[in-house]
Parts: C-alpha cells; structure tokens; sequence
C-alpha cells in the first residue's frame, strides 16, 4: 500500500478509503485466510505508524496468534504489542495464546511471546507469567536466544510489577548465568542482576566474584578471540560495562584473591587506554573510552586504591584538552568526585591550569559548568587566592546562565561583594555582601576588596547606596589600615552634600564616627546588629486593624504572664492550643453509632492565626458584637433560640472570642463540636472552659489528642429537662480575668426522631391523648384531612424512657394566628416542650 497523494487531505482520504476496503473485508460473509488477514492487519499497523487512530482489527491480530506460520504469527505478536491497551479486555485471550506458544517449545514462537509479554507489561501479564518466565530462564534445555528473552522479559515485569516477581527461588541459578559460555545470555543476565541488586543486594552479593572472573575473561583475551562480540577491536564492550556497573553495587571484595584479581583487570582496562587506537573510526574510540570511564567510575567508588585513584585522575587529565566535547565533560565530572577523595585530591590540583584555561575558552557552556565545579571541589587554602583571583576576572565576562551557579557554589569563598551587586540582583546582594566580609578577608587584601566594592557605587539605588556607606564604616572597624579610603570617600561633596536626605545623614554621621571615637566605641556601636523580630503576617495586620487588639499595655502584661504560664495558653496570632482546661478528657468513642468521623472532619478547626474570621466564613452567619468587658457575671443567650431548629452557627461573638457550634444528635445521644477562636493578635493565658448542666442531663467534655481549638461535649439525655446547660469559659487578658457564660443549645426537640403514621392512627392517637400544648416537631404529609394544617408525629428518646409526640398545627390565614396543639404520654415532657415551644415558637 503506498500513498502518493500530494496533500495531507489527499493522504486522509486515501486512508479511509482503505478503512472502509479493510472494514468490509473482516465483516463478509466470505472467511478469510491467514495471509489476507496478516495483509490487512499489517494495513491497519501501518496506517496507525502514520499517525491516524485504529478502532478495529484487534480480534483479527488475536486470531494471527494461533497460526502455525511465522510470518502471520510474528504480525499479530507485532499488532498486539503495539496497538492493544494493557488494560484491553483482549488480554485474557492474548494470555491463553502466549501460554500455548511458551509450551510449544518452539524457540522462534516462544521468543514472540517473551517479546510480547515484555512490550506490554501489563500486571495481568506479570499475575499469569511472573512464575513461567524464571522457570524457562534457568530451564536446563532452553536454548540461548530464549533465555536472552527471558530475562529481558524478566527486567521489564519486574520494573513494572516488582512485586509479583518471586526471585526467591531461582536466585541462585540466574547468578550462574554469569557463568554461560553465550554472551549473549550473560549481557541480558547482568542487566537483570543489576537491577534486582539495587533493591536486594544481599540476595545476589555472590554475583560479585562471578562478574569480576567474567571481567578477567574479557579484558584479557584478544579481540580475535572473541568475534562475534568484539566491536571495532573491543571485546565485549557492552557487557564489560555492565559487569562494571554490577560490581558498583557491592563495596570492594573483602576476599585477596577476588580483590586482586578485580585490580589487575582495573589495571588493564587503564593500560589499554594508553595504547595506541587499532582503528581511526569513532566507534572504536567509543567503545574503548565507555569501558574506560565505567572503570573509572568503579576505582572512584571502590576509593580504596591509591595507586588507581592516582592513575585514574592522569588518565582524566589527558581528556581535558582532548578535541571530542563530551570526553572533555565526563572528564570534568569524574575530576569532580576525584577531587572529594584524601588519595586523589593532591593529583586532581595538578590540573589547575588546565581547568581554568577550560573554563575561559570553552565554547559549551555545560563544560564550563562543569569547570566551575571541579575549581569549587579542588580549592583549599593551597590554591584559594589563584582560584578566587581567576574567578573574578571570569565573572565580568561570563553567561549570564553560569553566573547564578558560580554565586551559589563559591559564594563562601569566591565573591566580593562589589561583583555580586554587579552582575546578581540587589536583593541577593543585600543577603551576601556584609556576610561575606570576613571570609574573603583571608584571600583578597581589604583595600581591594574596598575598592571593588566603591567601583559599582554610582551604579546602585539608593536604598543599596545607604547599605554600602554602612558597609564601608564596618570596614573601618574591621580593617583599620583602609580607614584614610574611606573617610576621603565620605569626606567627598557628593557625599556630604548628596541631594537625598538618607545619603547624606549617613555620610555625616559616619565621617564624625570614625574621626572622634576611639577603637573601643568604635567597636561597640558598630557590632553585630541583635535579630530581627518576625513579620507580622499581613492578613494579622488587616485583622487586627479591623477588628481591634489589646493595647500596648495588654501585650506587655500578657507578654510577662506568658513567661511564667509559658505552658497554658491559647495563642491567637500562631497555632491556637487548649491547655489547662477544667474538662475531662476522654477517648472520644462512637456513642452515636455513626460508624465514620466525617463530621468531626469536616466540622476540624483552620488552625491557622485567622481563625476567628475563617469561622465566621464556615457558617455564614452576622451576628451581634458582644461588649468588650473585663468580665461577664450573667449566663449569655442572645443566640440561644436561632438553634432550637438548626444545629450549626456561631453562637458567641465578642470583640475577643468567636464560639462555634456544629451538633449532632440521634435518639438520646448527642455530639457537639465547640471552636474556640481569638480574634486578636494577644495571647489567652490559663484558658479554661467547664459545662454546668442540669442532672438529668450528663456532658462529657472531650479534648481530642492534637487538636486545635476544638472541644467535643458527648451529650446524653437521661429524662426530660427545662434548663439547657452552660458552657463557662474563663481565661486572662490583658491583666484582667475574662469570664464568659454561654446557655449551650441542648434543648428537649433535638432528642425527636421522626416516625411515619397513617392519618387513621395518628387521629386515633390523638383522641387518646388529654395533654395539650403549643410545640412543634417533624411533619407528616396527606394525614390531615384539612390539606392547610401540618401534623407531625415522634419518638423522644431518653437514657429511660421513649414518648411518643403529636403535634398539630392549624393556620388562619384570614386572621393570621395558628393554634398548635401537642400531644403527649407523659405530663412532665409535655411540660417541658410547652415551655420550650411557647418561648421558641
């Protein structure tokens, strides 16, 4: 099929045209042979290898695995491995046709279905075949090409699913495979020893010796003696670096004989990189510098020979200046980790020159990089003058990508601050030039640094001039032999007569300084400044504008309470905690059968310093400012009636504290979350909170472990009750005890649980009742006859006792009055829930 079209549009078309030929012929009525469904399956990877999607043809690529010819079977194995999802539901069918092939024994088919198994490594793969693929990897009679595919398949299912990988028991017999006399087999068995040696180097710690006898093999034999497998005149250069990148898993051979035989093969591959190359082709030099530099990467890892370490770093010398970029990078980076090693460290400094000539006339700029980080790996007091001296004149002139990382690795040591203000941002400079004063001091005289730094003055703002002029009056403090510079420098008239304010004041002041005070006040006004208080968050400072705080005063006080009960407070301006509470703390158990915590989730406190607003977000309520006072004698209920119907709110607001309230409730038990939120930027000292309630009602007041801000009260109600109870909260604020009394919103209807009723029930009910009072509970649709009355029907649930309510409602419109009657069994709770309907309703 060839498509000659001179259009994209000519090309499409062309396509489905071909769709539809191919479409057609799957679905006839005429069956299809094995070599037309291999050509159009073959159409169909095709036109999908040009970009177009395919959506059918996949049963027919299944359908090419069971046949008995290679050429049809190898194009469904093809088709499957590239067009079928992992997840398709073809999988189990694609399954059943890779066990027959993998049972054929047939190398060629089972080589397909190793293939397959590896190019879509999908977990239902790796749950049917983790087992059946080491067993033919290690199988005695398995011919070689197929072991090479297994343990490629191997690799890849244990990449994907690790997990489903028993290595256990074939552990031992995939090392030996090391010992196979194809390479082939070897190379693959290397790959998956490395890689299941990462994750479980005890398990194949026995490959060590195995891979070093490998390695002697190779390195020693002649490239004739190896043909099939000697690459343009070296041995086995893939193998030779993976067996290296093996034994970089494993620290050195705790055995002499393993030990030195692994140096002499080390030694080798090192001699062979001095003699002349057999061929001019680069391929030759590539294969010989990538076993070169993974032995090198070894000897650096193994860092237990000297005499390599040593030998190593010469050989990387000779690359430095060496015509091919990338040999020259690796070189840089493996003189890099040279450089950290006590045995290499003196050899890798020979090179200086080297480097730095690298770095100013490199044109990649990657080499220069790694230029900058072997100076910064081998200065030391030895070197540091050459290497800061060099660094400096480069700066001026280098990119502007290498100059944050030259900052950044050499900052400690390198820098002056006059080249920081110059080629970083003022922002970085302000953080680094005074902190590094005292460091360069050691490298670069003080007159030099002085004038490096007054050089770039006329380039900065003023707010980095003002900072200079203090760094210059440090400086004489410091180093009185550049005193004289620096008072003709602010001696001068565009300084002293400088048009802004600031400049000027500064000039002055320091010139006085530094010509009347002797070297001792010199010494005490100009030490270290003590640190900074910390930023107070904007949104704090937006709050507490807002809102209102403490005065100067308070804080004060609060500030010298805090020393002494530095261990009981809440803290409105960070994380907000409950401590010294007169609460009872207790596991906060299910008592409501609820079975999940999501209301306590979702009900958690924000702990961040802005609490207090973030509640009035939550529950989208405006409610009344309290007053501010320093103490509260009665028992607040301005809110209490808003949650005789409703179980979430703010039920307490002042100009200090905000209470939430978020209940739930089911039969006689109840659960209610308290946040507690300070809405000013002061400290509440010896917070504490305790609920007063009546006896037939019992709290349980819960502070859960780690919580913030947060209280649980565990409510159950044991008989009918009138009197809610009170929640009392007392804490310290701004020298003065704050007491507050809150009615908490446990009334008799939250215990309700609604019941369904027939119309001809309830009116028999009712007529039986004689208690009648005015209330409310939850309604029941189609029982009145009178479609304008609502009736509702429940069950009050006590620790003792149920009752049965019924409660009818009847609106006049005309008059716009409703009479309610309720009914009940018992006369105490009808007493109870008149009281509280006539007061709430």
């Amino acid at each position: 099929m060839c498509f000659t079209g001179k259009s994209k549009e000519a090309e499409i078309k062309r396509i489905n045209k071909e769709l539809a030929n191919i479409r057609s012929k799957f679905k006839g009525d005429k069956a299809l042979d094995g070599y037309s469904k291999k050509k159009y399956v073959c159409k169909l990877l095709f036109i999908f290898l040009l970009g177009h999607d395919i959506d059918f043809g996949h049963m027919e690529a299944v359908n090419l695995l069971s046949s008995n010819k290679y050429t049809e079977k190898q194009i469904g194995y093809l088709f499957i491995s590239v067009l079928v999802n992992s997840n398709s539901d073809l999988i189990r069918l694609i399954n059943n046709a890779i066990k027959n092939d993998l049972s054929s024994r047939n190398p060629t088919y089972m080589n397909l279905a190793l293939h397959c198994i590896a190019n879509v490594g999908s977990r239902e793969m790796a749950e049917a075949f983790a087992s059946e693929v080491p067993r033919i990897l290690v199988a005695g009679d398995t011919m070689d090409s197929v072991k090479q595919s297994a343990a490629l398949c191997l690799l890849r299912l244990n990449r994907t699913c690790p997990d489903l990988v028993p290595m256990g028991e074939w552990t031992s017999r995939v090392v030996h495979l090391l010992n196979d006399q194809h390479l082939g087999v070897v190379t693959a068995a290397t790959s998956l020893i490395s890689t299941l040696a990462q994750k479980n180097p005890d398990d194949f710690k026995t490959s060590v010796s195995l891979a070093v006898a490998r390695l002697s093999r190779i390195v020693t034999s002649a490239s004739t003696d190896l043909q099939d497998y000697t690459y343009y005149f070296v041995a086995a250069p893939w193998l030779s670096v993976k067996l290296l990148r093996l034994l970089q898993c494993y620290p050195p051979p705790e055995e002499g004989a393993i030990r030195g035989r692994l140096t002499e093969c080390l030694e080798t591959i090192l001699n062979k990189a001095q003699e002349p190359p057999k061929s001019k082709k680069v391929q030759h030099s590539n294969a010989k510098n990538a076993v070169l530099f993974e032995a090198i990467s070894l000897i650096i890892h193994h860092d237990s020979e000297p005499t390599l370490l040593v030998r190593a770093c010469n050989q990387l010398g000779q690359f430095l200046q060496h015509r091919e970029t990338n040999l020259r990078y690796l070189a840089l980076e493996s003189m890099c980790t040279l450089a950290s090693s006590e045995f290499s460290h003196e050899a890798v400094k020979t090179h200086i020159e080297t480097v730095i000539n690298s770095l100013k006339t490199e044109r990649d700029v990657s080499v220069r990089q790694r230029a900058v980080d072997l100076l910064y790996a081998m200065c030391d007091r030895s070197n540091a003058k050459q290497i800061v001296t060099e660094m400096l004149s480069y700066l001026e002139t280098a990119d502007y990508s290498i100059r944050e990382e030259i900052v950044s690795l050499s900052s400690w040591l390198i820098f002056t601050s006059c080249l920081c203000l110059c080629f970083i941002p003022e922002c970085l400079y302000l953080n680094l030039s005074l902190s590094l004063t005292l460091s360069l001091s050691h490298f670069i005289s003080p007159l030099v640094q002085f004038h490096l730094l007054h050089s770039k003055f006329h380039l900065c703002s003023v707010p980095t001039r003002a900072l200079l002029l203090s760094a210059y009056v440090k400086f004489i403090n410091l180093f009185p032999e550049v005193k004289g510079t620096i008072q003709e420098v602010l001696r001068s008239d565009s300084q002293l007569r400088n048009a802004d304010v600031e400049l000027q004041q500064r000039a002055v002041e320091y010139l006085r300084l530094s010509c009347i005070a002797t070297t001792d006040i010199l010494a005490t006004v100009l030490e270290e400044m003590p640190p900074f208080p910390e930023r107070e968050s904007s949104i704090l400072a937006k709050l507490k504008k807002k809102k209102g705080s403490g005065t100067v005063s308070d804080i004060e006080d609060s500030r010298k309470e805090r020393n002494v009960n530095a261990n009981a407070n809440v803290n409105g301006s960070s994380d907000h905690t409950i401590t010294n509470t007169s609460v009872t703390s207790s596991p906060s158990s299910d008592l409501l059968g609820l079975g999940n915590s999501s209301a306590v989730n979702s009900a958690s406190p924000p702990t961040s310093s802005h609490a207090a607003s973030l509640l009035v977000d939550v529950f989208s309520e405006s409610l009344p400012v309290a007053a501010l006072g320093s103490a509260s004698a009665h028992v607040i209920e301005e809110n209490f009636s808003r949650f005789v119907c409703k179980n979430n709110g703010v039920l307490f607001e002042s100009q200090l504290l905000q209470i939430g309230l978020k209940s739930e409730f089911r039969q006689n038990l109840g659960r209610m979350y308290i946040f507690y939120g300070n809405k000013t930027s002061t400290q509440f000292l010896n917070f504490s909170s305790s609920v007063v309630c009546p006896e037939p009602l019992t709290a349980d007041p819960v502070l859960d472990g780690g919580a913030q801000l947060q209280q649980i009260l565990n409510i159950e109600c044991i008989s009918d009750f009138v009197e809610a109870p009170v929640l009392n909260i007392q804490f310290r604020y701004g020298g003065s005890t704050q007491n507050i009394s809150v009615r908490l919103p446990v009334t008799l209807n939250k215990f309700f649980q609604p019941t369904e009723m027939t119309s001809q029930d309830f009116f028999q009910r009712w007529k039986q009742l004689s208690a009648c009072s005015d209330g409310d509970v939850s309604l029941l649709d189609g029982v009145d006859p009178n479609p304008s009355n609502f009736v509702g029907a429940g069950v009050i649930h006590t620790k003792t006792i149920q009752v049965g309510c019924l409660l009818r409602l009847e609106p006049n419109t005309q008059a716009q009055v409703s009479t309610a009657a309720l009914g009940l069994h018992d006369l105490h709770f009808s007493e109870s829930l008149a009281s509280l309907f006539h007061t709430h309703l």
